[in-house]
């Protein structure tokens, strides 16, 4: 179908050591922490890929903050999960499962070889363009994250995919990442927009779809 499925403990060893890029220093942090949960504290490491744009901690503890218990037992899928922070902070915060979707191969190893240290066996890294993952067999998601790179345009696209093919749970959440310059996407038919809030260039939108809107 065009990508690879990797459960957690089909690779095992020590974090990749790589060259830091031209004009960042070799001490500087490239980790995510873990905010709550039974990860607290950790740190996910991360490459640095170029259009790699991790999720400001302030952006994620509110939007955690709006879920709260929802995401206990939830299934969550993390398209564009580049960092994983938002997948893995869903984990350790009581989710029953998250797809983490992603097309660069350096990222992918990275998200793998995070998931080992964690210990999230319940984590599943695809290697895939978010697009065509999302063209491919379904099953529903009480819970998705699209935080595509601001450049691409593509949350309209991706949320009426998500809709219109049967992704989404009947009551699923949406959450939304945008560059705090555009436009608000256009939200398929029965999503309610509940959350936003900014910080610096990023907006942040929770959405979510009423039962029987399809």
């Amino acid at each position: 179908m065009g990508w690879k499925t990797s459960k957690v403990g089909t690779q095992t060893g020590g974090l990749m050591s790589h060259s830091p890029k031209s004009g960042q220093s070799p001490g500087a942090d490239r980790s995510v922490r873990i905010i709550a949960g039974q990860w607290r504290g950790r740190r996910i490491p991360f490459q640095p890929v170029p259009g790699l744009r991790p999720t400001p901690d302030r952006v994620r503890e509110t939007l955690f903050n709006w879920l709260q218990r929802a995401v206990v037992g939830c299934r969550c899928l993390d398209l564009y999960a580049g960092t994983g922070a938002l997948g893995f902070e869903s984990l350790s915060r009581g989710a029953a499962e998250a797809v983490l979707v992603e097309k660069d191969p350096i990222v992918v190893r990275q998200l793998l070889q995070a998931a080992t240290l964690l210990g999230a066996s319940q984590a599943t890294v695809v290697q895939a363009d978010a697009g065509v993952y999302l063209s491919g067999p379904v099953r529903p998601f009480d819970l998705v994250f699209l935080d595509p790179p601001f450049a691409l345009g593509a949350l309209t696209e991706l949320c009426t995919l998500l809709d219109v093919r049967g992704w989404l749970a009947p009551t699923a959440w949406i959450y939304l990442e945008q560059s705090a310059r555009d436009a608000l996407p256009d939200l398929p038919v029965g999503w309610q927009l509940l959350k936003e809030t900014r910080a610096g260039e990023v907006r942040a939108l929770l959405a979510r779809r009423e039962e029987g809107s399809r």
